[in-house]
C-alpha cells in the first residue's frame, strides 16, 4: 500500500466518531490476562462446535474462512459463534424471556459468561472464544462494543438518519472486523479505517437484503429521513410494493454500499499475507448479494437475496487474483496494534 493511497483515503463525516471508538478500544484496552486452558481435547471440541455453528448459519463466512491457516480459521469461527450467540439472545429469545428486561438480563448474563477471565467450560462457545482471545490478544472493549450494539435491538426499532444507522453498523459489524484483524494480523493502526468501512458495507448489505424479514420482526433499519426523500413511508414498506420510488431508493443505497466496499478494499494490503484472500473473499462474496438484489428488481420483501454455491465458486479465482495484485505495506505485516 503506497503512501499516496493512504493520503487519498476518504473519511466521511459519519465515520469520524466511529473511528474514535475504534482507536480508543484498540489502544486503551489490552486483552484480559486470560489463563491458558490445559485440556486441549476440551478446547478442540469447543472449536468444532463453533465450526458447526458457522457452517449452519453463514455459508459465505464459512466459505471465506476456509482459506485461513487452521489456527486462524478456528479462531475466526469462534468469533463468529460468539457474535451469533450474542445476536440470537436478542433476535431469538426463548420462551419465558421475551419481554425487553428479560432479554437484557439474558444478554448481561452472556456478557459475563463470555468475557470473564476464566471461561465457563460448560459453554463451548465461551470456551473457544476465550482461547481465541488469549491466543490473538483481542482487546476486550471490541467485544463489549459488539454486545452493546446487539443490545440496541432490544429497544431501538427505527433509525432516523444514515448516521444513526452507521452507529448501529459499527456496533454489530465493524467491531467484528476489528476483532478479526487481531486474529489475522495487521500492520498497524492505519488498517482501522478500512476495517470500519468494510464492516459498515457488510452490515448495510445485510440491511438491504433483510428489509422484509426485519419488517416482519417489527424492525426497520433503513434511514427514515432518506425514505421520505424518495417519497416513501413505512406504509410502503409494509405493502412491499416495488415501484419506481423504491427502485430509485434502493439504487442509491446499493451504490453507497458498493462505494464503501471499494474504499475498504485497499485495506487488504495491511493484513497478514495468509489472511488477505479470506477477507477479500468474504467481502466480495457478500458484495455479490447486492447484484442479486438488482437482478430480482429490488424485491427484498418476499425473497432473500443470496449468491449461489456455483456463483461463489465462479467468483473465487477473480478474487484471488485481485488480492494478489494488492501492494504490500512497508514493514512487517503481522503486527497487532
Amino acid at each position: 500500500m503506497s503512501k499516496g493511497a493512504l493520503l487519498a483515503l476518504k473519511i466521511h463525516d459519519w465515520e469520524r466518531p466511529l473511528l474514535t471508538l475504534a482507536y480508543e478500544a484498540g489502544r486503551a484496552s489490552g486483552p484480559y490476562p486470560l489463563p491458558e486452558i490445559r485440556d486441549r481435547k476440551e478446547v478442540d471440541s469447543a472449536y468444532d462446535f463453533c465450526e458447526a455453528v458457522t457452517a449452519a448459519n453463514s455459508q459465505s463466512f464459512f466459505t471465506a474462512s476456509r482459506f485461513l491457516p487452521r489456527e486462524k480459521r478456528r479462531s475466526v469461527r469462534a468469533l463468529y459463534a460468539f457474535c451469533r450467540k450474542s445476536d440470537d439472545i436478542v433476535d431469538k429469545p426463548s420462551q419465558g424471556r421475551r419481554d425487553p428486561e428479560a432479554v437484557r438480563d439474558a444478554l448481561d448474563s452472556w456478557r459475563t459468561q463470555a468475557l470473564v477471565q476464566a471461561a465457563d467450560r460448560r459453554d463451548p462457545v465461551a470456551l473457544a472464544w476465550s482461547d481465541a482471545r488469549r491466543r490473538h490478544g483481542i482487546p476486550h472493549l471490541y467485544a463489549e462494543q459488539l454486545i452493546q450494539g446487539v443490545a440496541r435491538d432490544i429497544s431501538c426499532r427505527r433509525y432516523e438518519t444514515f448516521e444513526d444507522v452507521t452507529a448501529y453498523c459499527y456496533g454489530v459489524a465493524a467491531t467484528v472486523g476489528l476483532m478479526s484483524m487481531h486474529i489475522i494480523g495487521f500492520s498497524g493502526a492505519e488498517a482501522i479505517p478500512f476495517a470500519l468501512k468494510l464492516g459498515v458495507a457488510l452490515q448495510l448489505t445485510n440491511i438491504l437484503r433483510d428489509v422484509g424479514e426485519d419488517w416482519r420482526e417489527g424492525r426497520l433499519y433503513l434511514p427514515l429521513e432518506e425514505l421520505r426523500r424518495y417519497g416513501l413511508s413505512e406504509e410502503d414498506i409494509e405493502a412491499g410494493i416495488v415501484d419506481d420510488r423504491w427502485r430509485a431508493f434502493m439504487q442509491f443505497q446499493i451504490g453507497r454500499a458498493r462505494q464503501l466496499y471499494e474504499e475498504a478494499w485497499p485495506g487488504i494490503a495491511f493484513l497478514h499475507s495468509d489472511g488477505r484472500f479470506a477477507i477479500g473473499a468474504a467481502a466480495e462474496l457478500y458484495r455479490g448479494i447486492l447484484a442479486d438484489i438488482e437482478a430480482h428488481d429490488f424485491n427484498v420483501f418476499s425473497r432473500r437475496a443470496h449468491v449461489s454455491k456455483l456463483g461463489k465458486l465462479r467468483r473465487l479465482p477473480g478474487i484471488w487474483w485481485r488480492c494478489r495484485r494488492q501492494d504490500r505495506p512497508s514493514g512487517k505485516d503481522e503486527s497487532p496494534l
